[in-house]
């Protein structure tokens, strides 16, 4: 179980260090960030400043409680990212079926509308948040070389699912 939670974590620390980066890289991306969520409408307009702040900074949150080294620290990071992406999938399925296309702003600037790739994207990374959350859980000891392989492959499996949008109109039928 060692295993999957190291690949988990790297995946879930890429993924969501990708998503921060997206969102505060600069005045733009940020307010880009704010107003997708406004477009949204998933919760007042009023709040939307704070939620902003508060994903970001729960985004940072799981990328720090999962890279530092105490066991209780890594399953509490998990848990904070299945809670933050059970969240993100409820707006983004609410969002999926509304007729206007509001654009997916996760990972930064973006015209795509969020939709069902988006809410199939979403289930992926909370079942991968609760198998590194069952790992941290178990007391196995592993292999340098086999975590070292189990990482990477969690980080490119990240990568690919930050790409998710480019990945999902490549199997989109062009007709």
């Amino acid at each position: 179980m060692r295993y999957v939670e190291v690949a988990s974590g790297l995946l879930l620390v890429t993924v969501f260090a990708l998503a921060l980066a997206g969102k505060v890289r600069g005045r733009r991306a940020w307010e880009g960030f704010v107003e997708s969520l406004r477009e949204m409408a998933v919760i007042g307009r009023a709040v939307v400043p704070m939620a902003a702040v508060a994903v970001t900074a729960g985004e940072a949150a799981v990328i720090v409680l999962v890279l530092v080294p105490p066991r209780w620290a890594g399953t509490a990071g998990f848990a904070l990212a299945a809670v933050l992406l059970g969240c993100f999938t409820l707006a983004v399925g609410v969002v999926a079926r509304r007729p206007a296309p509001v654009p997916c702003r996760c990972f930064g600037p973006s015209e795509t509308p969020v939709g069902v790739a988006h809410v199939v994207r979403n289930l992926i990374l909370v079942t991968v948040s609760l198998l590194g959350l069952v790992g941290s859980l178990a007391n196995d000891s592993a292999d340098p070389m086999i975590s070292a392989a189990a990482g990477t492959l969690g980080a490119v499996l990240g990568l690919l699912l930050a790409r998710w949008d480019d990945l999902a109109a490549l199997l989109r039928p062009s007709w």
